[in-house]
């Protein structure tokens, strides 16, 4: 793998640590930002690399700026952006939702992201090195009953994407979206659920679903392809989840 330097964002738990975990295993430099310094911490002692914290709220525009206008220069070019902050809140019909759960998803999910993008970004095109990978969702191409803003948000990670990925043609820049499924073994549906375990839970009853580890394993893979290769997107889920069909019900009177 021909990178030297990652950022990973969300890194304090979930797919998140797992991608840091996996890319200090290739002896990549890690710079991993969350709001949990220390859980961050916690995972910088497990780590096989070197590594940096940026311990913020990654909606605080001044302070992700400022912190990463100041990485020591080991870290400090940055050839790999891996976007996986991002949450779902609730699971209600959309007019019986809370303003403030769709406001908090469209600006982690969607603004977070964009920024941190556009800070890294012509650093990465100067170089002509580089790969931005973002955490997308199968949420963001196929709807669901309460999956409203959520899906919404993904929805605009897979365009998001492949319109980096247009913008940056003529570079040797790559660009990615990885959407997986269902997977356990993370705080998301605990996280969705505002602390609720029995109804996080019961999203996997009967459920095998994929892990953080699965998903990790395919941004290795997409890293690791030859230079002239860029793969635009891997949609996954595991065995027990398809693509919802569509739904009926009658119409109200």
């Amino acid at each position: 793998m021909n990178y030297k330097v990652a950022m990973v964002t969300g890194a304090s738990s979930g797919i998140g640590k797992i991608i840091a975990q996996s890319l200090a295993r290739h002896n990549i430099r890690l710079v991993i930002v969350a709001r949990r310094q220390d859980k961050l911490e916690q995972l910088q002692n497990k780590l096989q690399a070197p590594s940096y914290i940026i311990a913020c709220d990654i909606t605080d525009k001044d302070k992700i700026k400022e912190e990463l206008s100041c990485l020591p220069a080991e870290f400090a070019k940055i050839d790999v952006l891996i976007n996986c902050a991002g949450l779902a809140l609730g699971l209600e019909v959309a007019q019986e939702t809370e303003w403030q759960d769709w406001e908090t998803m469209l600006n982690i999910n969607c603004l977070a992201l964009s920024y941190i993008t556009h800070l890294l970004l012509p650093g990465m095109v100067e170089r002509n090195k580089g790969h931005i990978v973002n955490i997308g969702s199968t949420a963001g191409n196929f709807p669901y009953k309460g999956g409203n803003v959520y899906g919404a948000t993904k929805a605009f990670v897979e365009q998001f994407t492949l319109n980096l990925k247009a913008d940056l043609l003529g570079t040797a820049l790559r660009v990615t979206n990885i959407a997986p499924g269902m997977v356990g073994d993370s705080e998301f549906s605990l996280i969705r659920f505002k602390g609720d375990k029995d109804k996080a839970r019961k999203v996997y009853e009967g459920l095998k679903p994929l892990t953080p580890t699965d998903v990790a394993e395919s941004v290795l893979w997409v890293l690791m392809q030859p230079a002239h290769v860029n793969i635009n997107r891997i949609e996954m889920m595991p065995v027990g989840q398809a693509p919802s069909n569509l739904a009926t019900m009658p119409v109200a009177k």
